[in-house]
Order: C-alpha cells, then sequence, then structure tokens
C-alpha cells in the first residue's frame, strides 16, 4: 500500500504501515483521495531532524482528519495509535503530529535523522518513503528563517493512491478532478514555489558581468549617500560634459574652448586650478550644449597631442554641480516652506464682511493713517531709548568710580599675599637646605665612623696571624728539638 506525493522539487514514494496503523493509515489515504494535501506547503523545515506538512492553511495550527469531513467537528481528530510500538529508527520515517492531547487531525511529517528516540510514543509512525529519498534531502536543505520556515514555497502539487485497500466510508465525496488552489493558499508571503530566483539562469558570462557591476554600483551609491557624498542614490552624472586629463601645466581654459568648440557650442570650458597655489592641476570638464557635440568629442579627441602632451577625454562622473543644484533646491524648498504663503487675506471693514487679497507684510502704498501711527510709533521708541541710554550712562559712572576704589583696594591686597608668599617661599627654601646639610653631615659622620671600624678590625686581623704564625714556629723549633736528643740517645746506647 503506497502513496505517491508530486512536490514542488520532486516525487516522494511512502509505503504504508496497514497492519500496524490501520486508522491512522485510512484517514492519510481517504485525505490523498480528497485531495486534501493539494498545495499544502512544507510549513516546518528543521534540518537534519524532521520536515512538516499537511496543514492546508500553512500555518502549522489547522488540519482535520477524514472523519470530520464525515462527522462534522466533534470528529475533527481521532486517537492516536500505540501499539505495536513502532520507533523513528531511521531516515524517511513517516509519523502523525500529536496535537498536543494524543490525538491526531491531518499534519504528518518525515524524519530527516536516525534514532529520534524522544518521538517514540508521543507521535505516530504510520509509514516510511520507499523512493524518492533525495527529494526528502533536498526539502531538508532549504533555507529557512527563525521560525524554521522556508523562504521559498515547497509545496504538494498533487497525491496519487497507488494502492488503497479500504473502502470508501459512505459519505465520502471524491472529487472528479484536482481542484484548483485558491488565493489564499497561494498568497503565503514567501517566494513562490515556481518562481525562479536564480538571476543567472539563461544569461551569458558578459551579462552576468554587467549585472554584477550594476548591483555593486548601485551599493555604493547607496553607501555614499548615507555618508552625504550623494544628494541621491539615484543620481547620474550628466551625459553632456567631458573629462580632459594628462593636460600640460600650460594648457589654459581658453586653449581647450578654442579647441573643443569645433564640435559644438561649449556652456563652460574650466581647467581645474589649486586653491591656493593657482596651478594647473592638469585636468578640465568641458560642458557642451549638446550630448551629441560631447559624444562626437569624446571620439576624436582622445589621445590627441595638446601642448605636447597626450590628453586622455572620458564622460565626466562628476555630480558636484548636480549636487549643488540639488541642495540649492531642497534650501528654496525649505525656505519657501518655512516663510508661508505670500498673500493672506485680511479683513479691512468688519461691518461690510468683504475681504481683499494682500501681501502679508510688504505694502507697496502704505495708508496715510498708517504712516502716522509709523512716526508716532518710532517717536515714542527713540525718546524711550535716550532715556534708557542717559540712565545707564549715569549707572555706568557710579559704577567706574566704585570700580576704581576697589580696583585700588584690590590691588593693594593682592601685593600684600604676594610678598607672604614670597617669604614663605623663601622660609621654605632656607629650611630645605638646613636640612639637607645637617643630612650631608650625618653621612660623613657615619662614613668616618665605618672607615675606624674597618681599621681596627683590619688591626685584628694582623694581630692574629702574627700570633698564629709565632705559635707555629715556636712548634716547628719543638720539634726539632726532641728528635736531635733522640737522635743522640740512640748513639749512646750503642
Amino acid at each position: 500500500m503506497a502513496v505517491l506525493l508530486e512536490t514542488t522539487l520532486g516525487d516522494i514514494v511512502i509505503d504504508l504501515y496497514i497492519e500496524e496503523r490501520p486508522r491512522c493509515c485510512l484517514n492519510f489515504l481517504k485525505l490523498c483521495k480528497i485531495k486534501y494535501y493539494n498545495y499544502c506547503i512544507f510549513h516546518s523545515v528543521q534540518r537534519n531532524f524532521m520536515v512538516q506538512t499537511g496543514d492546508p492553511t500553512s500555518t502549522g495550527k489547522g488540519g482535520e482528519s477524514m472523519f470530520s469531513t464525515l462527522y462534522g467537528d466533534q470528529a475533527k481528530y481521532f486517537e492516536m495509535e500505540n501499539s505495536p510500538r513502532i520507533k523513528h529508527k531511521k531516515i524517511g520515517t513517516v509519523s502523525m503530529v500529536n496535537n498536543g492531547s494524543n490525538m491526531h487531525g491531518s499534519q504528518f511529517f518525515f524524519t530527516t535523522a536516525e534514532n529520534i528516540n524522544y518521538l517514540d510514543g508521543v507521535h505516530t509512525v504510520f509509514g516510511e518513503v520507499s523512493e524518492g529519498m533525495d527529494v526528502l534531502m533536498k526539502v531538508n536543505e532549504a533555507f529557512v528563517d527563525k521560525d524554521n520556515r522556508p523562504y521559498q514555497d515547497i509545496r504538494i502539487n498533487h497525491t496519487v493512491i497507488l494502492d488503497d485497500p479500504f473502502d470508501d466510508p459512505s459519505g465520502l465525496e471524491v472529487p472528479d478532478r484536482s481542484p484548483e488552489p485558491t488565493k489564499e493558499q497561494l498568497d503565503t508571503g514567501r517566494i513562490g514555489a515556481d518562481e525562479e530566483i536564480d538571476d543567472t539562469k539563461g544569461k551569458t558570462m558578459d551579462q552576468v558581468d554587467e549585472m554584477i557591476k550594476s548591483k555593486e554600483a548601485k551599493a555604493r551609491a547607496q553607501i555614499l549617500e548615507m555618508v552625504g557624498d550623494l544628494p541621491d542614490a539615484e543620481i547620474k552624472p550628466p551625459d553632456d560634459v567631458l573629462f580632459v586629463c594628462k593636460l600640460n601645466p600650460v594648457t589654459t581654459s581658453e586653449d581647450l574652448e578654442t579647441i573643443f568648440s569645433r564640435f559644438g557650442t561649449i556652456n563652460s570650458c574650466e581647467v581645474i586650478r589649486d586653491q591656493k597655489t593657482g596651478d594647473s592641476l592638469c585636468y578640465a570638464f568641458i560642458e557642451f550644449e549638446k550630448e551629441e557635440n560631447c559624444e562626437e568629442a569624446y571620439f576624436k579627441m582622445d589621445n590627441v597631442l595638446i601642448d605636447d602632451r597626450r590628453i586622455h577625454v572620458d564622460f565626466s562622473q562628476s555630480v558636484a554641480k548636480l549636487k549643488q543644484k540639488y541642495n540649492l533646491g531642497n534650501t528654496k524648498a525649505a525656505m519657501d516652506k518655512n516663510r508661508g504663503p505670500g498673500y493672506i487675506v485680511k479683513d479691512r471693514t468688519a461691518k461690510q464682511g468683504n475681504y481683499d487679497l494682500v501681501f502679508d507684510e510688504d505694502e507697496d502704498e502704505p495708508s496715510h493713517k498708517h504712516k502716522k501711527k509709523k512716526e508716532k510709533r518710532n517717536e515714542t521708541e527713540e525718546s524711550d531709548y535716550r532715556k534708557s541710554k542717559d540712565k545707564h550712562k549715569r549707572k555706568r559712572h557710579r559704577d567706574d568710580s566704585n570700580d576704581e576704589e576697589s580696583y585700588t583696594e584690590r590691588r593693594r591686597k593682592e601685593d600684600e599675599m604676594g610678598r607672604d608668599r614670597k617669604k614663605n617661599r623663601d622660609r621654605e627654601r632656607d629650611s630645605e637646605r638646613d636640612r639637607d646639610r645637617d643630612r650631608d653631615r650625618e653621612r660623613g659622620r657615619n662614613r668616618e665612623g665605618d672607615r675606624g671600624r674597618d681599621r681596627e678590625r683590619e688591626r685584628d686581623r694582623d694581630r692574629d696571624k702574627r700570633k698564629d704564625r709565632d705559635r707555629d714556629y715556636d712548634r716547628d723549633r719543638g720539634r726539632d728539638k726532641y728528635s736531635s736528643r733522640d737522635r743522640d740517645r740512640k748513639k749512646d746506647y750503642r
């Protein structure tokens, strides 16, 4: 008894344990028969552990058993089968998922590791993979996020029952053909199962290199935008500006303009010079009025001899002027935004309720009444200013006299404090000099005492040596005296 699962990565054949797990196999076969598993995704892929599928909602929390279609929601799940005990020993073992209450619905998983003993008795093993182990390993190697969900959908497209020993229960509705996928089933927010993610497929090496360079250029532009060197990552250098380098230092802007003007009208021509010295930096920018003229000059003027130098011509990659225009435009927009509208509505006659459109602040012809009010206000402000000025002048005079007296007193106190500090420094210097002299004198005494003790020790050593010498001499003389006496005795005896 077997079932064929057609997935987006290939076909997988499952052999079912009909005799050991009849209820699980019946549920699985009839769900395949009513096309319940069509377009289900592998919603959980834990590498080298297991891959899980069988949930039509693609959330990992849905799925119902075949019995719910016959008996309603009360038969949404069925009890697990524990006898006989079958272990998760090998790769490709197929088990029904426990919903947490020792019940099963429609979800099942494939093991991708051996000897997963802690799953035994928790999930019901009802089959094993007989063909398509390489496809299962492809699913196992899929790239997943932190929730173990593949970035690209892997789906069960179709299920084919190769052998079904069970009769269909009464009331089971079997569709004539596979149903079309719903929008909710296809819209998972991930990369589509049939979507090509390899951008280089079907392209030549030149096209691939060009694509890589384009991506690198965009990345560099974004970095320059972030650091503030570019006003916008999408900004492009102008097509009507040439960059000319390897110039002779004597070549001027007028010379280049005269030479390049034969290709068309030139808007600007500038040899870049050092800001401090004014010396030429040997390169220039030439802006043409038309792009066609710029392109013609690019092709004809490269490697041309000017002032005994072979120049190099290329299209400009500088966006300095565009950046200045961009910043200027932003500044003007910000100023306009802060300034507000140039015109406002003012109520001149409150009784009539008529409104006129007038300038906010600047009026070309102010009324006579407004002139009088303005002159009166100016006179009042001027008189107030004079009074305030005289008041501050008198106060400053008083402050100056007080400041002069306080300055003299402060200067006298500072002089006294300076003299006291000088006396203290002199005392400290004299006391330090006395301490140094006493210390040197004490060290001299100690050195004289050490010399005296050394001389006494030397005399004691010399005296002891003389005593030892005299004692040895006396001992030797006594030994010689006794030996001569013995010889005289021997002679007398003979």
